[in-house]
């Protein structure tokens, strides 16, 4: 999956129409020096990045081996949804040439504030998912499909902290209510992660909208900890923001196929429906046409997308949706302002915010210790958020603008390639150390 570094560096910044994106702030397309390349990094650093790749790598094998009946990989080894093939709104014609190829109509869903429609076709089970793309693509050549791709969360939570009485302060306050009944507030934030322990303390004043699986919550620590770096508050612990509602998306349910494409775009529809500005996506997966399809839809009619940009290395493939053109991205820094050697590194990268030496929220009613570009996103979410309430492209540009000219600005002078604009959020960030043995 790697590439060369040079591979990663070539990127450019592809122009794009200001009628069909947000326009990004006028220093957001700077001619980037020589200087701002990364450095040759050590022996125990790349070490470091070697076990860290190694790690991502089995990690999708496991899920392979132990799914094989529903979990394939695509050509570049990224996990798909075994057998199906995503549809962008396909012909009648189209559909009725996959049906006469044993193609089954699965499901279909047609997100009604973009105009998009994605239909699933399930492949005879003969046929591997390759050549079921393959097949859909020849016999449609001016139709758009793809594999329902699976993305996944960026970063570790430390099971060291909160896991055992005592290591570290814990909450002891009652179970919040799903839906908190405070009063509202004009800000808003979109979540797609796993579902949220509505019951961990952090949450007890909070405004929460929860979409997906059917209305069962299903808790998760990757998105427990995301939303309480938005929004938590507790007698030990503040996110960004406090009194901002949330209104969280859980793609995944506990399935070994959450996060999938298609699960993606439906809960996209549902924060586009409610008119949510602001949406923070700390996953990461490969390039997807289907994704980039909704993802362009929203940011043309005026909302900001907020995107880990990925822990796989300064020399990995760019990830999405992170690398998607006018997706806000943001990379991770240490308590030092110094970014984390498996941060991705790259034109996607917009913003800087703490993502080490940082505590949130974890499933035991305690707090964690994380790491990673996970986890310095809902900063950049956060902070865009109080500034930007409503949908609309100008204004989604002023924020964006205003956020970059508040930066510190880290590593070479201006925008450049490791830290974007520059480090914000550093004054939210809770360093662990300060629960422990409280």
């Amino acid at each position: 999956m790697p590439c060369s570094m040079q591979c990663l560096w070539a990127m450019t910044l592809m122009a794009t129409s200001a009628t069909a994106q947000v326009r990004l702030p006028s220093n957001a397309l700077p001619t980037l020096p020589i200087q701002t390349l990364p450095q040759p990094i050590g022996q125990v650093q790349s070490q470091s990045l070697y076990r860290l790749s190694e790690l991502h790598r089995l990690e999708i094998n496991r899920l392979i081996r132990e799914n094989h009946r529903t979990v394939d990989r695509d050509p570049n080894g990224d996990p798909v949804i075994r057998n199906e093939v995503l549809g962008l709104s396909p012909t009648d014609s189209a559909m009725d040439g996959a049906r006469s190829r044993g193609f089954i109509v699965d499901r279909e869903q047609t997100l009604g504030a973009m105009n998009i429609r994605i239909v699933v076709f399930r492949a005879p089970p003969s046929m591997s998912t390759k050549k079921a793309l393959g097949a859909l693509r020849e016999a449609d050549p001016g139709g758009s499909y793809d594999y329902n791709h699976i993305y996944s969360g960026g970063g570790e939570i430390s099971q060291d902290h909160g896991s055992t009485a005592g290591a570290i302060a814990r909450d002891t306050a009652p179970p919040a209510p799903a839906t908190s009944t405070s009063a509202s507030s004009q800000v808003r934030i979109g979540l797609l992660d796993t579902g949220l322990d509505l019951g961990h303390p952090v949450f007890r004043d909070s405004i929460v909208h929860a979409w997906g699986c059917s209305n069962h919550t299903i808790p998760g620590a990757h998105g427990t900890a995301v939303a309480s770096l938005l929004i938590g508050h507790s007698e030990v612990f503040h996110g960004v923001h406090p009194d901002a509602e949330l209104y969280a998306a859980d793609v995944y349910c506990g399935r070994p196929t959450g996060g999938a494409v298609d699960a993606l775009a439906a809960a996209f529809g549902w924060l586009a429906q409610e008119r949510i500005p602001v949406i923070n996506v700390s996953l990461v997966g490969p390039k997807n046409a289907m994704l980039e399809r909704v993802i362009g839809s929203l940011i043309s009619s005026g909302y900001i997308i907020v995107a880990a940009v990925g822990n796989d290395g300064p020399a990995a493939p760019p990830l999405y949706p992170a690398s998607y053109p006018n997706v806000v991205g943001v990379t991770a820094v240490d308590s030092r302002g110094h970014v984390l050697i498996e941060a991705a590194r790259g034109p996607q990268v917009m913003f800087a915010s703490p993502g080490a030496d940082l505590a949130a929220a974890n499933s035991d009613h305690g707090y964690a210790a994380v790491r990673g570009t996970s986890f310095a996103t809902p900063f950049v979410a956060a902070l865009l958020a109080a500034r930007f309430t409503a949908p609309d492209s100008a204004k989604a540009a002023a924020a964006i603008d205003a956020l970059a000219q508040a930066a510190v600005d880290l590593g070479a002078t201006g925008r450049d390639l490791t830290y974007g604009f520059g480090l914000v959020g550093a004054d939210y960030r809770i360093d662990p150390t300060r629960l422990i043995h409280r």
